[in-house]
């Protein structure tokens, strides 16, 4: 299991939102250095933080970044997009671009930063997804963050053997700039962060945030027809 306390963490898009209460929820806990990235690093606001530019689906700036942050033991692949794609109306490159930033980003973060990681003594990832991991109401952005849970499955097997734990987030809706317009009840970004990280070191596979994210996954054993009542009304 993997202490927050002395480790050095990096949290993609880590200026705002969650990202940003991942930042200070690490340094709350004694974290000994956070980088916090984001494409426009003056976007950091943390005055403990290390500002790092980065676009996650860019390999060059992917690469700079794992070669700039060569002590990280933890990596908290947070950044994504929010695009909602329609399948049969909106044009295919809405489509690629979300799986670019959700699906695509997080990968070749994980790929830089495996190497890193394992050659400072292991350590731990967390992967933020989303309750729209499990049910397809939201076009492009459900399907881009399924494709990323069963990423983060597939990683958890693999980087077992290499000395790094592997954590999923599912959350609903969270008071942040991307819910602002939804009403509906709402966690708090530190409230989340702090399930997170006791996630991380608790060494859980999953954390499951909020009610609805455990209401909608345990109804992925009950059928099509319970979670989508639409279909048979």
């Amino acid at each position: 299991m993997t202490r927050i306390e002395g480790s050095v963490v990096l949290v993609t898009g880590g200026s705002r939102g969650i990202g940003r209460a991942l930042v200070e929820a690490l340094y709350g806990r004694g974290a000994k250095k956070v980088y916090a990235t984001a494409r426009d690093p003056r976007a950091v606001t943390h005055p403990d933080a290390v500002p790092l530019a980065l676009e996650v689906s860019d390999l060059a700036s992917v690469a700079a970044a794992a070669e700039l942050a060569q002590d990280v033991t933890v990596l908290i692949n947070n950044a994504g997009a929010s695009v909602n794609a329609n399948f049969l109306d909106s044009p295919v490159d809405d489509v690629r671009r979300e799986f670019e930033t959700n699906f695509y980003g997080p990968l070749l973060v994980t790929r830089a930063f495996v190497p890193v990681i394992e050659r400072n003594g292991g350590g731990h990832i967390l992967n933020v997804h989303s309750v729209l991991s499990w049910i397809g109401l939201a076009g492009s952005y459900s399907a881009s963050k399924a494709a990323f849970w069963s990423q983060t499955n597939s990683l958890r097997l693999d980087l077992k053997p290499r000395g790094i734990d592997v954590t999923g987030l599912h959350v609903g809706y969270v008071d942040t700039d991307m819910t602002a317009g939804i009403d509906a009840l709402k966690s708090t970004p530190d409230g989340v962060a702090a399930q997170a990280l006791d996630g991380i070191e608790s060494g859980a596979f999953e954390v499951l945030a909020d009610d609805l994210s455990r209401q909608v996954k345990a109804g992925l054993a009950a059928g099509v027809e319970v979670l989508y009542p639409q279909l048979t009304a």
